[in-house]
């Protein structure tokens, strides 16, 4: 058999090449003369997305008709059972037998098509494909291409607008369900990305700057922790429309989220952080506080805070292996949250400093104001801003003593706010050194973690309606994070690399005699 020659080349390409001919003529005819732009637009859209589809066919049906050619060469020339060469599989088995146009869809951006390859077989072997290990085909019908469009669209808004812009670009190649099964398989390299990459070193000088917190994401019944399912079971509602004060819905399961950053240090004064009594005179500007960079992000609704805690830590020693650099942790004073970081240290022989959040405070010494000031009264700002000061210089325990001392006079059931700040003050006393931290240039606030709350979780998990199951609300979680942290080129290559290895595996497939 004579090899292909270019006239089966042109041929596959005819179709395509007609496809051009004809939207050229059509824009250079009186036809279109007269079309406003965006009539052009749709016109060109339509027709170049079908060029580009036919463009990819006709590169598939030429890799096939070459396949074919070398099969016929290696079939007569091998020195196999009746001259016919095999495959080997990547169970090391041969097969012999080989049957030609066995075909396949393949749902891409550009539209579907269909793939031919070769299948060589052996009795009582599956079959192997070497075309598809070759253009690494995924296991089902949809390219990786649009695996990433789906990710693209999924992560930013809901699975149904996802779906409609996806169904607008690239016609009905796919349907709801099935993307999300293309989002969830996407995520699932992440962690291992994460692992195994190495940071860019940094300088000792630098802060190393740790953060987490949680956040509660709406769960289909099934999805919920077993502890908030039984309360939902329990749960009675005295009204049918809403709930009564105190109770809960219990349809919520907290997300753990995690935050990492490099800062050079800033030293401050207490007023470059709150303005004095009466607001700020004279022309000095404040100091700035740290600059994040290097932010990383995770999260998870599946796994513990411990777990997620773990893989914060992991990110921090692989930027700092000999603990060499001032590794801050600010939190917002949970309890549960601080003793894992704790244990978690201790583990690792890390030496931490836990700072709790400057801003928390503030909202604590605000609810004290009330007690003591009738509302919209501003006298109330000039008193938390003289408080605020005070404990940002380290007078904490004095803080304390004069809040118990200006409530003295109230009665029991306006002491509410003043009892809770005292309590607060007089727990996290030792995590609010916050002369020394201004002193050292740390940062004393949790914005970056707050701020991944909201982007992370509120901006895509909590919009009205959504409800999650686990895998879903875990991948878009992941995914969400991995973009922020501006990885997704550097992860999806890694991704279909591993992708490859599940599918097709490291052998490679070629012709023996």
């Amino acid at each position: 058999m004579e090899p292909y020659c270019a006239d089966a080349a042109a041929d596959v390409f005819a179709a395509a090449i007609r496809t051009f001919n004809c939207l050229l003529g059509q824009l250079a005819g009186p036809q279109t003369a007269s079309f406003t732009h965006d009539r052009l637009e749709e016109v060109i859209e339509q027709q170049g997305r079908e060029l580009l589809r036919l463009l990819l066919q006709a590169h598939l049906d030429l890799r096939a008709l070459r396949e074919q050619d070398a099969v016929a060469e290696a079939r007569i020339g091998g020195a196999g059972i009746g001259g016919v060469a095999a495959v080997v599989g990547s169970d090391g088995l041969p097969r012999r037998r080989v049957e030609m146009r066995h075909h396949r869809l393949l749902a891409t951006v550009f539209g579907t098509v269909t793939v031919t390859r070769c299948a060589w077989r052996a009795p009582g072997l599956p079959n192997v494909y070497p075309a598809d290990s070759a253009l690494s085909l995924p296991v089902g019908r949809h390219s990786h291409g649009l695996a990433r469009l789906a990710v693209a669209e999924a992560v930013r808004g809901s699975f149904d607008a996802a779906h409609a812009a996806i169904t607008a670009r690239c016609g009905n190649v796919l349907g709801k369900r099935q993307l999300q099964r293309l989002v969830q398989a996407a995520a699932v390299d992440i962690d291992a990305f994460y692992r195994q990459r190495i940071p860019v070193p940094r300088t000792r000088d630098e802060l190393l700057v740790l953060s987490c917190d949680a956040k509660g994401v709406v769960m289909r019944p099934e999805a919920l922790r077993p502890g908030t399912a039984k309360a939902a079971a329990r749960a009675t509602r005295t009204f049918r429309t809403r709930l009564a004060a105190g109770q809960k819905s219990c349809r919520k399961r907290m997300a753990t989220l995690g935050a990492l950053y490099d800062a050079q240090p800033a030293p401050r004064r207490p007023h470059d952080v709150i303005a004095l009594p009466g607001g700020r005179a004279g022309e000095r500007r404040p100091q700035p506080g740290p600059h994040a960079s290097g932010k990383w992000l995770c999260g998870s609704v599946i796994n513990d805070p411990d777990e997620v805690i773990a893989a914060l830590f992991d990110q921090a020693e692989a930027r700092d292996p000999r603990h060499a650099r001032a590794w801050i942790v600010l939190i917002d004073g949970a309890r549960h949250q601080r003793d894992l970081i704790r244990a978690e240290a201790i583990r690792r022989s890390a030496a931490i400093t836990i700072v709790i959040d400057f801003i928390h405070v503030i909202e604590k010494l605000w609810a004290s104001a009330w007690c003591l000031h009738r509302p919209a009264d501003p006298a109330a700002e000039d008193w938390v801003a003289t408080h605020a000061l005070a404990l940002l210089a380290g007078h904490t325990r004095q803080v304390i003593t004069d809040l118990d001392t200006q409530a003295a006079h109230l009665p029991t059931d306006r002491r509410d706010g003043i009892d809770t700040c005292i309590r607060y003050l007089t727990d996290h006393a030792e995590f609010l050194r916050y002369d020394q931290a201004l002193a050292a240039g740390w940062p004393i606030a949790t914005g970056v973690i707050e701020g991944a709350c909201r982007h992370l979780i509120a901006d895509r998990l909590d919009i009205t309606g959504a409800r999650w199951g686990l895998a879903g609300a875990e991948a878009i979680l992941k995914l969400r994070a991995l973009i922020t942290n501006n990885d997704l080129p550097e992860y999806w290559r890694h991704h279909l690399g591993q992708e490859h290895q599940r599918v097709h595996g490291q052998h490679d497939y070629q012709l023996i005699a």
